[in-house]
């Protein structure tokens, strides 16, 4: 999320917390005991001043409050007897290959924060901040406080309206506080419809000592498990109830709704299993045959593996920074190719190699190109059997040519040498039969 909207959100939550929280004491339930200091105001308003004050300073606290992060050459013991968490893939301990850093148990990383958090639940918009291992505990005690707070300011307006609905004159509300009735019932029903719903989630994980990401892990797992392809697993990090509460909050449970720092350094966790190689998350049989994940170096490679050394950009024409494309002062390049019927000379001659080194000539300004994004690998052809191939493909169209077709087609010159030369004397011989005699002036030259 960028910075400015980050901020626009806390502002925006402030918002929805001070108006209900100071409105309804100006001009609720102050006018309503006459603008004057009571011992029962204050009972009434000191409790609910208290929550609201123990909610700001715990959304204050989620928001500055770092989550954590990895140490820098912070390594996995392998060999210590608490275990570690290995990829499901590889079979060794995870890495991040953006941060650069081994991943602790129950670590990942966060593409908001661009780095890896400590114990990530999930990355909150509403305080702009990761919520992990340090101040998950703010967080759980601001769900806890909105809950409260909010109930209890219901509970203030409505018994003020059910005050306004008695037979007492002096009890019905002026203008302005029917006004601020209506605009605190619209602003904290929907928060504690909401909020109370999504801390009913996270106290639910939290007995459970289970983040978001681990939630998921376990509705994965109880799905194969449903349909039979593993056995049933066992969450490792579940300590029970009361030492799962204890992990977050503190141990003595006096001091749960008071801000404290959450025991341990984030980068190890007590498991509940017995055997230290355990298997979390569980992985789907049906992935157990497949060969193991190996990354190739390069992103552009051949099926077999070989990086494509004739890959070049594919796109037609150049894109300037602000979307233009560039238009050339020279050399005009013709829409057909160099052999189609359309084809307009640009001017200079056509060499087959024109296009296969890249000038920069004739563009100016900068220049902005993709290389190789486009997912398309050419191989090289002939451009010779490419051009034979077009001429065939323009001959065999029907209707586009008349080809002419003789009558009788003869073998070869010789053979019409051979049969004028038999007519010729076919000829002869039935002259010489009707005259008898013949000179040799009358035979022809080629036939002498």
């Amino acid at each position: 999320m960028h910075p400015i909207l980050g901020r626009i959100a806390i502002c925006f939550v402030l918002f929805l917390i001070l108006f209900p929280a100071l409105t309804c004491q100006i001009y609720i339930i102050w006018p309503w005991y006459g603008r004057e200091l009571s011992v029962e105001l204050i009972t009434l308003l000191l409790p609910f001043n208290v929550l609201a004050a123990s909610l700001l300073w715990n959304y204050y606290l989620c928001i500055v409050t770092d989550p954590g992060e990895v140490p820098d050459g912070w390594k996995p013991d392998t060999q210590s007897s608490e275990g570690y968490e290995v990829k499901r893939l590889t079979g060794r301990p995870r890495f991040c290959r953006t941060c650069e850093k081994f991943k602790p148990p129950r670590s990942h990383h966060c593409k908001q924060c661009n780095r890896c958090v400590l114990r990530m639940d999930h990355h909150c918009p509403w305080t702009n901040n990761c919520i992990g291992h340090f101040n998950y505990g703010h967080f759980i005690r601001f769900l806890f406080y909105v809950d409260v707070t909010c109930s209890y300011h219901l509970a203030m307006v409505s018994y003020r309206v059910m005050a306004a609905s008695g037979r007492r004159y002096y009890d019905e509300p002026t203008g302005a506080e029917l006004i601020f009735i209506i605009l605190n019932y619209v602003f904290v029903v929907p928060v504690i419809l909401v909020v109370g719903g999504f801390s009913l989630y996270h106290f639910h994980s939290l007995s459970g000592n289970t983040t978001t990401i681990e939630g998921w892990e376990k509705d994965k797992a109880a799905m194969l498990r449903r349909h039979g392809k593993i056995e049933e697993v066992k969450f490792p990090y579940n300590l029970g109830t009361r030492r799962n509460i204890a992990s977050i909050l503190g141990n003595n449970p006096l001091l749960w709704c008071c801000p404290t720092v959450p025991p341990g350094t984030g980068l190890k966790y007590q498991l509940s299993v017995a055997d230290e190689h355990y298997n979390w998350p569980p992985r789907d049989p049906a992935l157990s045959d497949q060969p193991p994940f190996k990354l190739p170096d390069s992103p552009w490679t051949y099926e077999n593996g070989d990086v494509n050394p004739n890959l070049r950009p594919t796109n037609g024409q150049l894109r300037g920074v602000n979307g233009n494309r560039y238009k050339s002062t020279q050399d005009p390049v013709s829409v057909s190719p160099p052999y189609h019927a359309d084809y307009e000379d640009p001017g200079r001659p056509y060499s087959p190699d024109s296009d296969s080194d890249y000038s920069e000539e004739g563009f100016s300004g900068a220049i902005r190109m993709r290389r190789g994004s486009e997912g398309y690998e050419v191989r090289p052809v002939n451009r010779g059997q490419l051009f034979q191939e077009y001429v065939q493909d323009q001959i065999n169209e029907a209707g586009r040519y008349q080809v002419y077709e003789p009558e009788h087609t003869l073998e070869s010159d010789e053979d019409f040498e051979e049969h004028e030369f038999e007519e010729d004397m076919d000829e002869l011989s039935r002259e010489v039969g009707d005259a008898g005699t013949i000179s040799d002036d009358d035979v022809p030259l080629a036939l002498r």
